[in-house]
């Protein structure tokens, strides 16, 4: 396989951080997700 990445992305790949907006945004959905065990079925809901 070709090699896909160059050594420069890798490098920056540690250094980049997420925005707090995404950061926030997945807490909040987490937070909202309710997953109800019944039998042996599985629902997930959105709590909003």
């Amino acid at each position: 396989m070709a090699k896909i990445y160059s050594e420069n992305s890798i490098k920056n790949l540690n250094e980049r951080e997420p925005k707090e907006e995404t950061v926030n945004f997945l807490l909040n959905y987490s937070k909202a997700l309710s997953v109800i065990n019944y039998n042996k079925l599985k629902f997930e809901a959105l709590l909003n």
